[in-house]
């Protein structure tokens, strides 16, 4: 691997790297290609991961958090896409998932349920996109009519969700769903448990890349979820929404640079071993200046998210950093790992190396928690607003 310099606080956040690329080693990195080969969801990773509290680094120490500052947490989630994108995302989205709750819900709210969503043992799951309803969020159309106004009343809700992370195997499910017609400000957010009678999942996805992590469609059926799991006041759902895929795109820059990083690795490898016209043809100009336009761009990358999250640790607006992070990791990692499997040539194109699995992988990384277009848009709109 290419040596990778971490700009790590204290002695503490560098021991928590130590255990993370201990682990990276021992369990993420001799699975990865098998299971993604065999479509197997690694769940038994994700717990390993929990026990170690590595699904929640940024969340506060009071209810079973790591209490880590964006900043650290997203170099880990970096090293974990690095071993494994699966286990990368499945972090950030985890982390999506309880962002809702620890953000705007009530202390009685975060004491009963975010330590359990915190502990290690439960995965998350974000639910905002539909099958009509993917960039134009509020325009949702899953369906909570409340009973009844106690807090022991209930919420039905019906509906599908879309494009689901964890879908089936997650433990909790944050719902965005409408309980007014009122366009954005009819959109509420609701914590249901697996289990729930009448939440069900649809058939996974037959995707290009990722293929180890479960994406599927949420079905509520008349689901019945208690009115206390309302999370904030009936409206507030998509500010909630909106502000953890803010935090969210960050998880996913760093996720983009990961799987930049890895390509990268890998083709400085195989151009430092491969042997052409009596030279490795790491020599060759044609193939060096690649190599060195690839690390330029990943190192530019790192810069553009870690810049993105001390504001957001400092306590400063981040969104138009957050989509700018997201826009060029993202973009970044689908042209590097497309020129990791150009510096591999024939062999790049087939599966016996990794390269064409970073290079399908990258490619979902463009489109989810806000295509690229979007991110586009969010800039553009910051920049002309007075």
């Amino acid at each position: 691997m290419v040596a990778v310099e971490r700009t790590l606080p204290n002695d503490e956040s560098r021991a928590l790297f130590e255990l993370v690329q201990e682990l990276c080693a021992k369990e993420l990195a001799p699975r990865a290609a098998e299971y993604e080969a065999a479509e197997r969801f690694p769940r038994e990773v994700f717990r390993t991961l929990g026990q170690a509290g590595l699904l929640s680094l940024p969340y506060d120490e009071e209810y079973g958090g790591g209490g880590q500052p964006y900043e650290v947490y997203l170099q880990v989630v970096e090293e974990l896409a690095r071993n494994w994108l699966t286990i990368g995302l499945g972090v950030s989205v985890h982390s999506l998932a309880c962002y809702g709750l620890a953000n705007f819900g009530s202390e009685q709210q975060k004491e009963k349920w975010l330590p359990g969503m915190l502990g290690g043992d439960q995965l998350g799951a974000y639910c905002l996109s539909e099958p009509q309803s993917g960039s134009d969020a509020a325009a949702l159309t899953t369906r909570a009519v409340r009973s009844g106004d106690t807090a022991a009343d209930a919420y039905t809700v019906t509906g599908t969700k879309a494009w689901i992370t964890h879908s089936g195997h997650a433990d909790f499910y944050t719902l965005m769903v409408r309980t007014s017609d009122d366009g954005a400000k009819g959109v509420s957010a609701l914590l249901a448990e697996a289990g729930t009678p009448g939440l069900g999942f649809g058939k996974p996805e037959n995707k290009m890349g990722m293929r180890g992590s479960v994406t599927a469609q949420v079905l509520l059926d008349g689901a019945r979820i208690p009115a206390e799991r309302l999370i904030g006041v009936e409206g507030q759902g998509f500010s909630i929404a909106l502000s953890a895929l803010e935090a969210g795109r960050l998880g996913i820059a760093a996720c983009a640079v990961g799987v930049a990083q890895a390509a990268l690795d890998a083709a400085v490898d195989y151009a430092s071993s491969r042997q052409q016209f009596g030279h490795p043809i790491a020599e060759f100009q044609g193939v060096g200046f690649m190599l060195a336009d690839m690390a330029t761009s990943v190192a530019v990358g790192r810069a553009a998210y870690l810049t993105a999250a001390r504001r957001r640790d400092a306590g400063l607006p981040y969104g138009t950093e957050a989509a700018m992070a997201k826009l060029f990791c993202t973009d970044m990692a689908m042209k590097v790992t497309t020129d990791a499997v150009q510096v591999f040539g024939g062999y790049g194109y087939t599966a016996d190396f990794p390269v064409e699995r970073y290079m399908r992988e990258a490619k979902v990384l463009q489109i989810v928690e806000g295509t690229n277009q979007v991110q586009r848009l969010v800039i553009s709109r910051a920049l002309t607003r007075s």
